[in-house]
């Protein structure tokens, strides 16, 4: 028998945890942060407690009551599963993988909380994204992705230990063959922790006995990718999320074709536009900023989301059609470089990439790769200064958590383009009113506002409507599972009278797939 249960992703845009058993193979397609949930109850300064471990992910439903896939480490008591027996989506299991479809966080965030034997089959990119996140990011125990910083039972309170254990990932596609690929996989950022190597044996055809295949698609991260895994009732695909107006865009359609031929007994597919028209594509975006910063006289804010190198190197395009520097962040340019590292053909290398500058924002201390990186590009590190002097040459990568730092830079005038994503939840909506009253007050130009319905300067990582039911449409599956979406009933509208069975999880509800 083939089931499968939704633990995040059911009526939400994110936070897929989909965990399918087929006798006794199991394994989760992601397992992901339900940023919806988690804001319901938790915010910048109101956050899960490490020193408790599950309790808090557990009573707020943010982590499903699976006894036996999570770490050890974080049980917070000896007797700590016992008032969790009696739950009614209460079960007891392990894993024989995750399949992490790609890098962002509300598809691998709460891979944190798994035991740190679990494999974790993924692309390099999105294996290499995820660890550059993780060592420039701030400690936090719900981002420990490709490695764990183990905790140990001490008074009651878990506090942290000197090892952290990397995670035993699984290549789907192969390892680069660079030695500085691996060097930087296998290192972890400064010296004052113990780095425990966990290798897998697990074959990148296979999870645990079920015959595997990947496929790369197009999304707005780089290294996404979707699953076909083979079971007793035929093969279950999983698309991760996907598009078909990206720079990948034939990846999307041949993964279709390929996952076609297959005569699919299922697919879970993500709906986040489910009923959204087409919107802008990578080349509408191109076009549309550049026009903005040929025009500009001065300083050129250009904001977009942090692993969107796609949406960077089409900065980085534009900069040296106008005879600017692309001004990134630190963190932006060891995320750029761990990306070349798994893709030296996609990604550009920075050190022969003279339009790309290091911005050097003013920090009390410098983590050490900070200040390696800094000392790797010291011939072209800027600070607020060089940037004030030459405000026309330049187009600096900020977003809204570094708007402040514009007050060194003091601009003349300028224009912010805003080329992310519209506002999901209350709080990003509060971000964006702080920062347009943070660009009135420096008396900046805001272009691509998305509650003015200014849309020309991002393109969705996501399938238009349409898009998905072209995609649904080439597949073919005998049962469409719509994941990731808030309008599950878009797809049994249109699709319901073409021989798909269109059924819609309920969270934590067990699903049964028969041919």
């Amino acid at each position: 028998m083939v089931s499968i249960t939704c633990y995040g992703g059911v009526n939400e845009i994110g936070g897929n945890k989909i965990i399918v058993q087929d006798g006794d193979a199991r394994f989760s397609f992601d397992f992901g942060t339900s940023f919806k949930r988690r804001y319901d109850y938790f915010e910048e300064y109101l956050k899960p407690r490490p020193g408790v471990g599950l309790r808090d992910m557990l009573h707020m439903g943010l982590l499903p009551p699976l006894e036996g896939v999570y770490r050890d480490d974080l049980v917070p008591s000896p007797d700590f599963w016992a008032r969790w027996r009696a739950a009614p989506d209460y079960r007891r299991l392990t894993l024989d993988g995750v399949l992490l479809s790609h890098a962002h966080l509300d598809h691998s965030g709460y891979i944190s909380f798994l035991d740190p034997e679990i494999p974790i089959y993924s692309t390099v990119m999105t294996a290499f994204i995820s660890k550059a996140m993780q060592d420039s990011g701030q400690a936090d125990f719900e981002s420990e992705v490709c490695y764990a910083n183990l905790r140990k039972l001490d008074k009651g309170v878990l506090r942290s230990s000197k090892i952290s254990k990397r995670r035993p990932f699984v290549f789907v596609g192969g390892m680069p063959g660079s030695g500085t690929a691996s060097s930087f996989w296998n290192r972890l950022p400064g010296k004052t922790k113990e780095f425990q190597l966990t290798t897998s044996a697990s074959p990148p055809d296979k999870i645990g006995s079920l015959p595997l295949r990947h496929f790369p698609v197009d999304h707005s991260i780089f290294g996404a990718a979707a699953f076909a895994v083979q079971t007793s009732e035929g093969w279950l695909g999983y698309t991760g999320d996907l598009r078909l107006h990206g720079g990948d865009q034939e990846e999307t359609r041949r993964f279709a074709a390929e996952m076609r031929n297959k005569n699919p007994l299922a697919l879970i597919c993500e709906g986040t536009r489910a009923g959204d028209a087409s919107g802008a594509s990578e080349a509408d975006v191109h076009e549309n900023a550049l026009r903005e910063v040929r025009q500009a006289r001065s300083l050129v804010v250009a904001d977009f989301g942090a692993r969107n190198v796609e949406r960077l190197v089409t900065f980085l395009g534009i900069a040296r059609e106008t005879g600017r520097k692309l001004v990134v962040l630190g963190k932006d340019a060891y995320l750029l470089e761990a990306m070349h590292l798994a893709s030296p053909q996609r990604v550009p290398d920075i050190r022969s990439c003279p339009d790309i500058l290091v911005y050097e924002d003013p920090k009390a201390a410098l983590r050490s790769w900070e200040r390696e990186l800094r000392e790797r590009y010291a011939s072209r590190v800027v600070g607020a200064n060089d940037v004030r002097q030459q405000q026309g040459e330049c187009i600096l990568c900020f977003s809204f958590w570094d708007v402040n730092d514009l007050i060194d830079i003091e601009p003349e005038g300028g224009v912010y383009i805003y080329s992310s994503s519209e506002a999901y939840s209350e709080e990003q909506e509060m971000d964006l009113r702080r920062l347009r009253n943070w660009l009135k007050h420096l008396d900046m130009r805001f272009v691509g506002d998305p509650e003015g319905g200014d849309h020309r300067f991002h393109s969705s990582g996501h399938a238009s409507g349409p898009d998905l039911l072209e995609i649904v449409r080439t597949i073919r599956p005998h049962i469409l599972v719509p994941i990731h979406t808030e309008d599950a009933q878009y797809f049994v509208t249109n699709l319901g009278s073409e021989g798909i069975e269109v059924r819609a999880p309920g969270r934590g509800e067990e699903m049964v797939l028969r041919s």
